[in-house]
């Protein structure tokens, strides 16, 4: 029986803010894409319960066929909200919240951090360490920010 070889932990992308700036235009539309198709899959997780409530209710098969295509529908929609995510991840970038907040890896002084946007900023302006997450955001200007 041939040896396995022991699986490695894919390499983090670590970024500096330049980086993050030069590569926020194509993050910000794939962000987008996500926060659209969220609301989407939504939607249609909503329309999906309740036409199976108002199926227990009713006990005729009326619904079987729209049920069905929602089912159907919603797989294809929950596919293609996985397709930005991976295109997401691709990048190293970590989305953080369905409203668009974002974390890309970076170092600072030898460790790991995170450089810090949400959707709708202008800019990657803010970082924090990894355990304070939004909570503990700083502004990039800050002398402790990430001078990489």
């Amino acid at each position: 029986m041939a040896a396995t070889k022991p699986l490695r932990e894919p390499r983090v992308r670590y970024y500096s803010v330049e980086e993050a700036n030069r590569a926020l235009p194509y993050v910000r539309a794939i962000v987008a894409d996500i926060v659209r198709q969220n609301a989407v899959v939504e939607e249609l997780q909503q329309r999906l319960a309740r036409v199976g409530r108002d199926r227990k209710r009713n006990s005729e098969d009326a619904y079987s066929e729209e049920l069905t295509q929602f089912r159907s529908e919603l797989e294809a929609e929950e596919e293609r909200l996985n397709t930005f995510h991976q295109e997401l991840q691709a990048l190293g970038v970590e989305l953080r919240n369905m409203d668009g907040l974002c974390d890309f890896p970076s170092l600072m002084d030898g460790r790991e951090v995170y450089l810090c946007w949400r959707l709708g900023e202008p800019s990657v302006a803010f970082w924090h360490e990894r355990e304070a997450g939004f909570a503990g955001r700083q502004k990039i200007s800050d002398p402790a920010a990430p001078a990489v």
